[in-house]
């Protein structure tokens, strides 16, 4: 069994790579079957038999992009004094890196896929556990929710816990920040916002929505 999974990964990786370099060169949009199969060396058959389709192939490649804001989040979250300083870095984190490359985190958060997502990402985790960097309370949690709205909920629940925010206006507060973040990033796509005026206008208007609930 060991050395199946083994071998599962190994040939997961070898489609993943594959659609990974079309994704930079060429664009995520432009990702086929046919040459993901091409560049990796396989028949376009083969691809069936580790991912559902295309959508799932794409969504593993993606997911590689979410390594680095992982990996970058202990940094940010040095010298965080409270829930609440926490909840507002991890959207700073979040915003540095999705807005590098929008597509991407457009692709995992808010495509139109027909299926839930979430088994799929704690199955991409489960094969690639290195992908997931450093275990931290609360935030490891986070990184495994593919709903955005539940990635939210996870830091927003340590800020009610220490008396920031009530426990009434936490969907207020979660979705607001999403909303906000969603309408930004596609800006971002469409080259509407360059990459510094789509951070300091999310952390303006999230930070201003935080002050407005905030528990005086």
């Amino acid at each position: 069994m060991v050395n199946k999974n083994i071998q599962r990964k190994r040939t997961m990786t070898y489609f993943i790579d594959a659609a990974d370099a079309i994704i930079k060169e060429e664009g995520i949009n432009k990702v086929t079957i046919r040459k993901v199969a091409d560049k990796a060396g396989y028949n376009s058959a083969t691809i069936y038999n580790y991912f559902e389709n295309l959508d799932h192939l794409i969504l593993f490649a993606a997911m590689r992009y979410i390594k680095d804001y992982s990996l970058a989040l202990p940094e940010y979250l040095k010298g965080a004094k409270n829930a609440l300083d926490r909840f507002l870095k991890v959207w700073e984190c979040f915003c540095h890196f999705s807005f590098k490359n929008p597509e991407i985190y457009y692709a995992i958060f808010f495509a139109d896929l027909d299926k839930d997502l979430e088994d799929y990402i704690i199955d991409y985790y489960k094969i690639f556990p290195e992908e997931l960097g450093p275990k931290l309370k609360g935030i490891s949690t986070m990184l495994l929710k593919h709903n955005i709205y539940e990635r939210g909920m996870a830091t927003i629940n340590d800020c009610i816990d220490e008396g920031f925010i009530r426990k009434e206006d936490a969907e207020t507060l979660n979705e607001m920040g999403t909303l906000l973040y969603e309408g930004i990033l596609a800006q971002v796509i469409k080259g509407k916002v360059n990459y510094d005026e789509a951070i300091k206008k999310t952390m303006k208007y999230i930070k201003f929505v935080v002050e407005s609930l905030r528990i005086k």
